[in-house]
């Protein structure tokens, strides 16, 4: 039986912003027409545009996956190459579904903190060229990264010259870059467009929506094939208006910035109470609402039975801990009491 109030397992075990509850029940209203071709997703994709820049062509998905091999399988061919960190989404959690659908292949790079430098992507481009070789075309970055690490506004400029000079693009996996606009205090036009980004996966479901995704293309090819391969990827969804809705609050009401803020700080509160912990040890940095804690491996399955969290690395004991913009603090200080409770049995 679970003692607490909230679990860490995800940002995705939230619930739902009241504001956008509340919107999704004011359009639940008459008839509008299917496939986004109604008039709450065109003010969505204006509200899109205001943040993301006015040539952002935006179109709406139901997943992360989906949008992901979505918003890729545009910019590349099957003999074309998707370079990215071995941390990544695509290549870790996505049960193999790139390859599969779009015939690419994944090259992933190995990263101590979940973000790849420019040096590690110019090995790669020997290939370019050579017919017996994958043909290296897109640099796929996650910002954040699935390590809760951020790249900085630098760092990414960096990947996106080296990618632009050899005839590549680079795409971002936004499924929290809510979380990283608000942290470094910038715009989502300045943390992706900006910076040279091609093609962005963005994301709410893990940062107070309910459901659905958006490919906001910066890439004017890119944007005259996704409707296409939106529908071949099962995609596009019928009642479109009930995910497009969701992006106004999110925006218009900075419901966005207040959930990604709360997250963040309180990773940042449950750094600060963990911290000083004998035998505990937080192994990266807490830049947004993720923290990765190495514990003693006897304390794991008390503490998941208390409060579920994942396990990341088996073999040296290393958990990730997710905050949400509903975590409290005394969510956490509650789980805090049960460690201090458990080594001292240990």
């Amino acid at each position: 039986m679970n003692n607490l109030r909230k679990e860490f397992g995800s940002d995705n075990y939230s619930g739902v912003a009241t504001e956008i509850m509340e919107y999704l029940s004011h359009i639940n209203q008459s008839h509008c027409h299917g496939y986004g071709d109604d008039p709450i997703t065109e003010e969505a994709i204006k509200t899109l545009k205001e943040a993301f820049g006015e040539n952002a062509a935006c179109f709406f998905t139901l997943n992360g996956t989906g949008t992901n091999i979505t918003a890729i399988d545009a910019i590349t061919h099957s003999f074309d190459a998707v370079v990215c960190a071995h941390t990544a989404h695509i290549n870790t959690d996505e049960c193999g579904a790139f390859e599969k659908i779009t015939g690419s292949k994944i090259l992933p790079i190995h990263t101590e903190d979940g973000k790849i430098k420019p040096e590690q992507i110019k090995p790669y481009l020997a290939q370019l060229g050579n017919p017996h070789r994958t043909q290296p075309k897109v640099v796929s970055i996650s910002q954040p990264t699935e390590l809760g690490t951020l790249y900085t506004m630098e760092e990414i400029k960096a990947i996106t010259q080296l990618a632009h000079e050899n005839d590549m693009l680079v795409h971002l996996d936004g499924a929290r870059l809510s979380n990283a606009v608000a942290k470094q205090k910038t715009t989502f036009k300045g943390a992706t467009q900006d910076l040279g980004i091609d093609i962005v996966s963005f994301g709410g479901t893990k940062n107070g929506m309910m459901i659905g995704e958006v490919i906001v293309s910066f890439n004017e090819k890119a944007s005259q094939t996704i409707p296409f391969l939106r529908k071949q990827n099962n995609q596009l969804l019928s009642k479109m208006r009930f995910i497009s809705a969701q992006f106004i609050p999110y925006f218009q009401k900075e419901i966005w910035k207040r959930n990604a803020d709360k997250s963040n700080q309180m990773a940042e509160y449950f750094y600060h109470k963990i911290k000083d912990i004998q035998n505990i040890e937080v192994v990266y940095p807490v830049d947004t609402n993720a923290l990765f804690v190495k514990l003693p491996s006897e304390l794991i399955k008390p503490l998941q039975y208390e409060c579920f969290f994942y396990v990341w690395n088996h073999e040296e004991s290393v958990v990730r801990w997710m905050t949400s913009f509903d975590t409290e603090e005394s969510d956490i200080d509650l789980f805090v009491s049960k460690i201090h409770e458990l080594l001292e049995n240990i």
